[in-house]
C-alpha cells in the first residue's frame, strides 16, 4: 500500500496487488415528522375548550410518519401540579402512513390544564413535541354566580331547547330553565344545580316527547310534566315550565285547538302577552307562575318567558293539551 494512502487514512481493499477505495456507509438522517393532538369530550365556552373537574376527557394524537416501536409520553398539569402522566404506544393506521394513540383522563384540580406529548428522537424520526390544553371548571354555581361554568350550563340548557337568555349570570331565567329540566327528567321541581343535573346536561340526557308531530307548527302542553313546548313538525324548538289549572279550575284537554286571539301587554286581571286558543283559555305570562298547577285553567308561564312565546305564535297555530 502506498505510504500516501496510509497517511491520508483512506479506506482501501487489497486485491491482486492493487488497492480499491471503500465508500463509507452514512446512516440516513431521521425524518422530521409531525405530531398533532386534538381533544374529544370537551365543550366550548367563548371558543375555548372546557370540561368540569373529575370528568374524563380524551386526547387523541397522530404521528407522521409511522415507524415500528414508536412511543409517546403524554403529561398533563395544572400549574406545577401534575394530574396525569403516561407512556403510550403508537399504533399503526390502517393505511400505514401515520401512527395514532389515545389517552383518557380527568383532572380533580380546577384550572387550566396543560397537556404535552413528546416523541423521543429515534433513528427513524426526530424528537417531536405537541401541546394542547383545556380548562377544568369547578361544577358549583348558585344564584348570582358568574363565570365560565355558568356560561357552560346556560349553553347546555339552550342546546337542549330550554328557553334561557345567555346572560352569563345564574339568574332567575337560569333557575327556570334548570327547573324545567328537572320536570323533564321527572325529578320534581328545583331551581338549583346538583351533580346529577350537571351530569345530565353535559351528557345531553333527556328529551321532550313530541306526541303530535303531524300537527306542523304547534304547541304541546304536557300537563303531567308541567311543560310547554314550541314544536315544528317533530322537532322541539323551545321548552318552558308552566303552571296549569288548579284542581278546581283544570286546564282543558284536547288536540287541535287553534290560536284565535292575541293580546299584547297586560290585561286587567294580570294576564301578560296572551294567546287564546279556546274560550277563555290562553297561554300567557303571569306573576306568580308557581311550580305547581295554580291557574284558573290557562297555561301560565313566568313574565320573562311570555314575550318569546307570544312572538313565536300566530293566528291559527295549533295547541295540543294532554297529560
Amino acid at each position: 500500500m502506498p505510504a500516501s494512502a496510509l497517511a491520508a487514512g483512506t479506506p482501501t481493499t487489497a486485491t491482486s496487488g492493487s488497492t480499491t477505495p471503500v465508500t463509507p456507509v452514512v446512516p440516513p438522517k431521521p425524518a422530521k415528522g409531525q405530531l398533532l393532538l386534538n381533544l374529544a369530550g370537551s365543550f366550548h365556552v367563548n371558543r375555548q375548550p372546557v370540561t368540569v373537574t373529575n370528568r374524563a376527557i380524551r386526547v387523541n394524537g397522530f404521528v407522521r410518519p409511522y415507524a415500528a416501536s414508536q412511543v409517546v409520553v403524554v403529561q398533563a398539569s395544572v400549574g406545577r401540579r401534575g394530574v396525569y402522566s403516561q407512556r403510550v404506544r403508537v399504533d399503526r393506521s390502517r393505511g400505514g402512513t401515520y401512527g395514532h394513540f389515545s389517552v383518557r383522563f380527568s383532572s380533580s384540580i380546577p384550572g387550566q390544564v396543560s397537556v404535552s406529548a413528546v416523541h423521543a428522537g429515534t433513528v427513524q424520526l426526530n424528537r417531536l413535541v405537541a401541546h394542547t390544553g383545556f380548562a377544568a371548571l369547578s361544577p358549583n354555581a348558585g344564584f348570582g354566580s358568574r363565570g365560565r361554568f355558568v356560561q357552560l350550563i346556560q349553553g347546555r340548557l339552550a342546546l337542549m331547547h330550554f328557553y334561557i337568555p345567555q346572560t352569563g349570570v345564574y339568574d332567575n331565567g337560569t333557575g327556570l330553565a334548570v327547573d324545567a329540566y328537572h320536570r323533564l327528567r321527572g325529578w320534581g321541581t328545583s331551581h338549583n344545580l346538583d351533580s346529577a343535573t350537571v351530569r345530565g346536561l353535559l351528557d345531553e340526557t333527556g328529551t321532550f316527547p313530541v306526541r303530535f308531530p303531524s300537527d306542523g307548527k304547534h304547541v304541546e302542553g304536557n300537563l303531567g310534566k308541567q311543560l310547554l313546548a314550541l314544536i315544528r313538525g317533530g322537532r322541539v324548538l323551545t321548552i318552558y315550565a308552566i303552571s296549569s289549572g288548579k284542581p278546581s279550575t283544570p286546564t282543558i284537554l284536547g288536540r287541535g285547538f287553534r290560536v284565535y286571539n292575541r293580546v299584547r301587554g297586560y290585561l286587567p286581571d294580570g294576564m301578560y302577552y296572551s294567546s287564546f286558543f279556546i274560550g277563555g283559555y290562553a297561554i300567557h305570562g303571569y306573576n306568580p307562575a308557581p311550580d305547581y298547577p295554580a291557574s284558573h285553567g290557562c297555561m301560565r308561564v313566568s313574565i320573562q318567558d311570555a314575550i318569546s312565546i307570544y312572538n313565536w305564535l300566530t293566528y291559527g297555530d295549533v295547541v295540543d293539551v294532554y297529560y
